[in-house]
């Protein structure tokens, strides 16, 4: 048993895992669903009983971009894919949509979050809040709208 707890207590602090070190299944997933990307960490995270690996990386033009893989039964899926925009890059619909809803300064980072269904998730973080997005929008066949709840992924 505390072979066990030392065993959890460093997979804890380890903190993300190096590329060399992401398993097999979740590297061919990645490479799957963006074979350019260069892996440069991972990390395994468990959100309301699902199991994710957070897969950060670049693309050959320098850009940083993140895969969130869900753990299913057929085995690890892209569930989405995210980059940081300017508030000025989002699309109008997107920026029309939050206006109504956005009180106060310009968002301080946005995340475009691009869903295997085709619809883009844009999470909007007010200034000096940079843990939890303060307003997410749904873009999708064109029309934007406000989410309500917050977005699984």
């Amino acid at each position: 048993m505390p072979r066990l707890f030392a065993a959890l207590a460093l997979a804890v602090l380890a903190g993300p895992a190096l590329a060399a070190d992401v398993p097999a299944d979740v590297a061919a997933a990645v490479k799957a669903a963006m074979p350019q990307m260069k892996v440069a960490e991972a990390e395994l995270k468990e959100r309301e009983g699902r199991r994710y690996y957070d897969v950060e990386g670049t693309l050959p033009d320098g850009s940083e971009i993140e895969l969130d893989l869900l753990q299913t039964p057929q085995g690890w899926q892209v569930v989405e894919i995210q980059r940081d925009i300017a508030w000025a890059a989002a699309p109008d619909a997107v920026r029309t949509a939050a206006t109504s809803a956005w009180k106060g300064a310009p968002p301080a980072r946005v995340i475009e979050s691009t869903q295997t269904d085709g619809g883009v998730v844009y999470e909007l973080f007010a200034p000096g809040r940079p843990q939890t997005p303060a307003l997410e929008v749904m873009l999708k066949d064109g029309k934007a709208s406000v989410l309500k709840e917050v977005w699984p992924h």
